[in-house]
């Protein structure tokens, strides 16, 4: 069997490019339905893009690769093919938008846009073998027991990293682009929880505050969630991308930075109060007495014996709690993968190979990885098209 191109991947990345890409295309999948990612994505709405999008919000070796794909096909792109299907979206908080029905609206989006390029999709087929002849590649494929060659002009490497492999997630991007020559920066769990020995945050389970969170210089105001293992929520995902092994995080309790004030006037008007009653106004009742285990605080005298001095230090305290996590929860719930293909070896514009001609890779397997928010769907679909729109060009 003969094909212009062979796409390995039926996620956001691989159906995005199969929905662009003319000619014959063939996508393959090992899992029993296309985008599983997109459909448990955002609580089963999909965060499927942000309206804030740049590339400052990606990190890779080389922050400028980006930059490209993302102004070429850009969130309002997608958002025009969203309306142009009729699904209805709402923006949530800080740019992300989210279907108001169900993720599964996208996936059908995409399977519409790929039946109209006439691309075909095979589910639950693996591959067992690839190489290229100098003109094709060559790919034994297996579905339901039978075996089948395809060549193909183009190969798109679209099956993401190693996050989620309870989905069957893997390393074969890696492993096919080594094949052909590709160096691979380090790969590490992103977007991920952070964990701690012995449960010491498993009484605040459930518990979530808000915070300003920073770790590696970069930091984020989101919410904070205390768990059975340790902390996750928005803000810990987005600074366990920047954290690294043995370093600690940084946790600020006052993001607004009205706590010092507020509870300045408290000491006139509650001055007869326990401090850890008054301090109970601000923060939920059931952390106070964990933060004077972990902050070392005293907070069983009134209030009123509280100098502006003490309630500084407390205030300061309460805006620099220093932690270091014994690790985070890994690839088992990162939502995405660190690292990857080195973009040394891919052309931005067109996310095709340097080393062979013809071999496109794009989506997560590549070393960009976007902020939590919708960031890394927007480069699923923009590193899709690019690749789609090289292969046009070449058909």
């Amino acid at each position: 069997m003969d094909v212009d191109t062979l796409i390995l991947g039926a996620g956001a990345a691989g159906m995005m490019c199969a929905a662009r890409a003319p000619g014959s295309s063939l996508v393959i999948d090992h899992a029993r339905a296309p985008g599983e990612k997109i459909r448990i994505s955002g609580g089963g709405r999909c965060n499927f893009t942000n309206m804030y999008a740049s590339p400052e919000n990606f990190l890779s070796q080389n922050p400028h690769f980006c930059k490209s794909a993302l102004s070429r096909y850009t969130q309002w792109d997608f958002i025009a093919l969203v309306d142009q299907h009729k699904i209805a979206w709402h923006e949530k908080t800080l740019g992300q938008l989210f279907c108001d029905t169900s993720a599964k609206e996208i996936i059908a989006m995409l399977r519409a846009e790929m039946t109209r390029a006439g691309a075909a999709l095979w589910l639950q087929t693996s591959l067992k073998d690839l190489s290229h002849d100098g003109t094709h590649f060559q790919a034994t494929l297996e579905k339901e027991g039978a075996r089948r060659t395809v060549a193909a002009r183009h190969l798109v490497l679209a099956t993401g990293g190693k996050s989620i492999p309870k989905m069957g997630a893997t390393g074969l991007a890696y492993d096919i682009a080594e094949q052909f020559g590709h160096a691979l920066t380090p790969t590490r769990a992103g977007l991920v929880p952070f964990t701690f020995p012995e449960g010491r945050f498993a009484a605040l389970s459930g518990l979530s505050v808000p915070v300003r969170a920073s770790a590696g210089g970069t930091e984020f105001e989101e919410n904070l969630l205390f768990t059975h293992r340790g902390l996750s929520g928005p803000a810990m995902l987005q600074v366990s991308s920047y954290w690294q092994e043995g370093a600690p995080i940084s946790i600020n309790l006052d993001p607004a930075g009205t706590l010092l004030e507020a509870m300045r006037a408290q000491r006139t008007q509650s001055g007869r109060h326990q401090l850890n009653t008054e301090l109970g106004r601000h923060l939920p009742a059931r952390l106070v007495p964990v933060l004077e285990a972990e902050l070392n605080l005293t907070l069983t005298s009134k209030l009123a014996d509280q100098s502006d001095a003490a309630l500084t230090d407390l205030t300061q305290g309460l805006r620099h709690w220093h932690l270091t996590p014994g690790g985070t929860e890994g690839y088992r719930t990162a939502e995405v993968t660190m690292g990857g293909v080195d973009t040394d070896g891919l052309s931005s514009k067109t996310m095709e190979s340097r080393h062979q001609p013809g071999l496109f890779i794009i989506g997560e397997a590549a070393d960009v990885t976007g902020w939590l928010g919708g960031y890394n769907f927007q480069w699923a679909w923009s590193s899709g098209v690019a690749a789609a729109g090289a292969i046009a060009a070449r058909i």
